[in-house]
């Protein structure tokens, strides 16, 4: 796997050189202390997947990493940063980021991020997608309620096409569908491996499907 390291610090792009370079199947192909450089160095290198800081001079990892994406569709960008908020984290997935790490994760983390950014899956960090749960939840649930001639609501859970699942349902719901494994979810949501399980198997039955893979599309067809 083709990997460019994009962080305005040189220390941080030498320690993820380093870490990667321990793999036998990430290589570190370009780095970039900018998102003006980033989009230089990306059309040279062609990397499958970026590691991009979101604080840096000029354009920021956000707009860069809009930018990566609309000029390489393909390409993989997994932002590692210091930041948790989660108005950062919705710009950076909105943007086209594949996954959000924070900068204090160990370098086993790290690695297991980029393999699953370079498969196309979603690493989050738990602790970010614990603190995103609330907010999901109040923009599910905003339109509940309102009167304004139209007796439709856009809530999964009361729609007449949607079906009625309960809110920790919805949370290992849309963990999965940010491509989290049952571990990471339990770590997140606070819960037991196996009571996610049991969850994630509640779900199938409502949703009619018979795998995680075909939950997550389900879950992302459906605004989740």
């Amino acid at each position: 796997m083709r990997v460019m390291v994009v962080d305005d610090h040189a220390l941080v792009r030498s320690g993820l050189r380093a870490v990667l370079g321990t793999t036998d199947d990430c290589t570190v192909v370009g780095e970039a202390g900018t998102g003006e450089e980033a989009l230089d160095v990306a059309a040279e290198v062609a990397p499958d997947v970026v590691v991009m800081d979101l604080s840096m001079p000029g354009i920021g990892g956000v707009a860069a990493t809009a930018e990566l994406r609309a000029r390489f569709p393909g390409l993989r960008v997994l932002v590692l940063t210091t930041f948790a908020d989660d108005d950062r984290v919705r710009a950076a997935l909105s943007a086209g980021a594949t996954g959000y790490l924070l900068k204090d994760a160990t370098p086993d983390d790290v690695v297991r991020a980029v393999r699953a950014a370079g498969r196309d899956e979603v690493p989050i960090d738990p602790r970010v997608a614990r603190s995103l749960l609330p907010r999901m939840r109040d923009v599910d649930t905003s339109d509940v309620g309102r009167s304004d001639g139209n007796t439709s609501t856009s809530d999964p859970r009361t729609s007449a096409s949607g079906p009625d699942i309960p809110p920790r349902e919805r949370d290992v719901l849309v963990l999965v569908a940010r491509g989290m494994s049952n571990k990471q979810i339990g770590t997140a949501l606070g819960i037991a491996e196996r009571t996610v399980k049991a969850h994630l198997g509640n779900v199938f039955r409502r949703i009619g499907v018979t795998d995680r893979t075909s939950a997550a599309l389900w879950a992302r067809d459906h605004g989740y």
